[in-house]
Parts: C-alpha cells; structure tokens; sequence
C-alpha cells in the first residue's frame, strides 16, 4: 500500500512500506529536467545533478563518499527531459543517516568556484563519450533534428557553449526557480523504521520556495527530418522515429505492446525479420519515449554501410506488413504476459519500488496497485494495437544516420 503525506508546504512524501526486505530506498524527485531549460540553459539540469554531490557546508565531495562506504549504502542520481533525482538506498537501521546527507546535499551545497570548473571538466568528458558511441549519439542527432525548435530535443548534457556559461549565480537562479517544494516528491520504498518519515518530513517539510512564474511547456510536433553524419566508425546507424502516444495517454499499453511485437524482444518482427531471416544486424530493437504530452516510437539498426540500404528497406517491410496484414492474437497475448511479468519482475527491489511511487506521484498525484495496472493491460485488444500501428504508421518518420568516415 502506498500512503502519502502532503507537508505544510506543498512537498510530497509517498512511502511504501515492505516488510519482508532489509533495505531502504529513499529518493528525492524533482519534476524539473532540461525540457525545462531556457536555450542558455541547457544542460543546467544535469549539471546541478553533479554540482550536488561535489560538497556542503559541513561535507566535502569526498566525505560524501565515504559516509555511504562506511554505512555500505549506494547513492546516485540521474537527469533526464522532465525529471531529477536523487536516490540512495541503505540497510533499513541506516536510512536516517542516509535521508540526513541527501538533505544536506539538497540544501547546504556550496557550489564552490573551484568545484564548479572541475565538473565542468568532467561534464565536457561525459559530452566526448557520448560522441565516440555512435550507437549512442545517433539517437542524440535524430532528436535534435526531429525537436530542433523546442528543449525536448535539446541534450540533457548540455554543449560545450553552454557548459562553459554556467556559474554559482546561473545554478542558484535556476534552482530558486524549479526546485520548490510543490515541484517535490520524496519517495522512500522498504523497511521503513518508526520515525523515519517524520524525520524526513521535518527535514523536507518547512522550506520555502519562490512563487515564480514557470513557463508553460509548448507541446512539440515531431518533423520527418533526415539527418546524416559520417564518424569513425566500423558500421552504420540508423535510428526511425514516428510520432506516438503521451504517457497519460489513455491507451498508453497499447502502445507498449505494439512496441513489444514490433522490435520489444527476441520474439518480435523486427528481431525475427532482421537478425535471425536475414542476418542484416547484430542490434536492432525498437522502444517508447512517452513523455507528459507526447511520445515517440522509435527503431534502431546497425550494420555495415552496404547493407544499410537493405536494412532500411526491411525495417519498413517489416512496418508495413504489420500495418497491411496485421498482428495475430497469439502475438498480442505473448506480449501482454510479457509486460506483466516484466512489470511484477521489475518491483522485486526497493529502488524500483520506491521509482514508480516517485514518478507516479509527480506525473499522477496518484497510485495504481499492480492489479490494477494488469487489469488494465488485459484490456488492450488486437483491434486497439492495430489501430494505432496504423495511425503511427501513416506519419513520416523522422530519420537519422551515422555512416563510417570514408578512408581516403
């Protein structure tokens, strides 16, 4: 059972309490992600994210560190288009240690000169790994193409522009302006000990934040872009996208057992079709992006540059044949029971738990028990998921491709 306490100040505590485990999860999430960032912004999220870590009025970087080695305990974070958070997950008798330093990182970090231009640094490293990965950054290009105009296709990480920008004051600014309490979801999932949340509320429960005037979000329309880039590289990249479904859509399940058929898993079209008929791809595979107002469907495929053009040919055979002669009943079934196991499977730690109250809370206000959630994908039919294949289908994909450097 989820339970919820709302602080005087709009802060959000959700704790699911589970007995049978030793551990404690606790993590601190902020609806705020580089969707949200101004142009001169961008990558400021996700800058903030490792600026948290790098020492406190009471606590340097490494003394961080060590507290949670010493106590045996994990702590992360992660940014991503819409969210932040921090998380942290312990032995039960440590979690109010391990909510004491999470809060001092939250509130008491320095942002110090110094540290600011050796993150900066560490920052620009991160930016180069992901352009030396072409299976990564072929997904960056088609985003930025297929968004150009709008910060949902901007890079979480930000550019090497925008990195060097950023100062003490920039951090400050955009944190008095998105991370306020109503922004705020701290979810603890595990063993939870007496006193812990009330320990937590009085940490988390009483500061402030400014009534500052946060910009709308414009919905973005995707555009059928292509975008090519050359680097060196042994294969070639391709990555499709077609526009799809929000993730408070209401037949959002159709989509994700769409995506199973379509290139989810071993079994799907896309696999069968590609890799094991033809042998064109060692990977190719496909996934959602659902986001609060809308959602993409894409594919990716990987193989050398003369036989990129077939497998372009077959990832679209393979779309159109779904489309024209459709899915059968034994596929939709299959993926129906894989969605619930992977679901059932996927909260067996206290760190998933305690991820899907957090995003539940701040996307929903409000949680589904996992009955219900199967209910729910029970109900999704052959007819829904062909319907919406054909509607997704009819759209134009936006495109992107990275081709070997030619050797001269």
């Amino acid at each position: 059972m989820i339970n919820k306490i709302t602080c005087e100040n709009g802060l959000r505590i959700v704790s699911e309490h589970i007995p049978h485990v030793r551990s404690v999860a606790v993590g601190i999430w902020v609806q705020a992600g580089s969707r949200n960032e101004l142009p001169e912004e961008n990558g400021l999220t996700h800058f903030i994210e490792h600026m948290l870590f790098k020492g406190t009025s009471s606590r340097s970087a490494k003394q961080i560190a060590e507290e949670f080695d010493r106590i045996g305990g994990n702590i992360n974070a992660f940014t991503s288009k819409e969210n932040t958070c921090y998380y942290a997950k312990v032995l039960n008798h440590h979690a109010t240690h391990a909510v004491e330093i999470l809060a001092d990182m939250f509130f008491n970090s320095t942002f110090d000169s110094n540290e600011i231009d050796k993150e900066r640094q560490v920052v620009l490293e991160e930016i180069n790994m992901v352009e030396d990965t072409p299976d990564d950054i072929v997904h960056e290009y088609l985003w930025r193409a297929m968004y150009e105009d709008n910060p949902l296709g901007s890079p979480i990480l930000g550019t090497e522009e925008t990195l060097n920008s950023f100062t003490k004051e920039s951090i400050l600014s955009y944190m008095k302006k998105h991370y306020i309490p109503e922004n705020i979801v701290v979810s603890v999932a595990g063993d939870i000990q007496e006193g812990l949340l009330g320990y937590i509320e009085s940490l988390f429960g009483h500061f402030m934040g400014v009534n500052s005037q946060v910009a709308t979000l414009e919905i973005p329309k995707l555009k059928a872009t292509y975008t090519e880039n050359s680097k060196e590289t042994e294969q070639a990249h391709i990555c499709l996208a077609y526009p799809a479904l929000s993730v408070k859509a209401d037949n959002i399940y159709s989509l994700v057992v769409l995506n199973n058929i379509l290139g989810g898993s071993m079994s799907s079209r896309l696999f069968q079709d590609i890799r094991e008929d033809k042998g064109l791809a060692y990977s190719i595979y496909s996934y959602h992006s659902a986001y609060e107002d809308t959602g993409v469907l894409a594919i990716y495929g990987g193989t050398s540059s003369n036989q990129l053009t077939e497998l372009k040919n077959c990832i679209f055979d393979t779309i159109q044949t779904i489309v024209k002669n459709g899915m059968t009943e034994t596929e939709v079934t299959n993926s129906k029971e894989q969605l619930k196991g992977n679901l059932l499977l996927g909260l067996e730690s206290t760190n998933s738990r305690m991820s899907r109250n957090g995003k539940n809370e701040l996307l929903f206000g409000k949680h589904r028990s996992l009955d219900e959630v199967s209910e729910t994908i029970d109900e999704v039919t052959l007819d829904s998921v062909q319907e919406l294949a054909k509607e997704i289908f009819a759209h134009e994909p936006a495109i992107s491709i990275i081709m070997p450097k030619k050797v001269d």
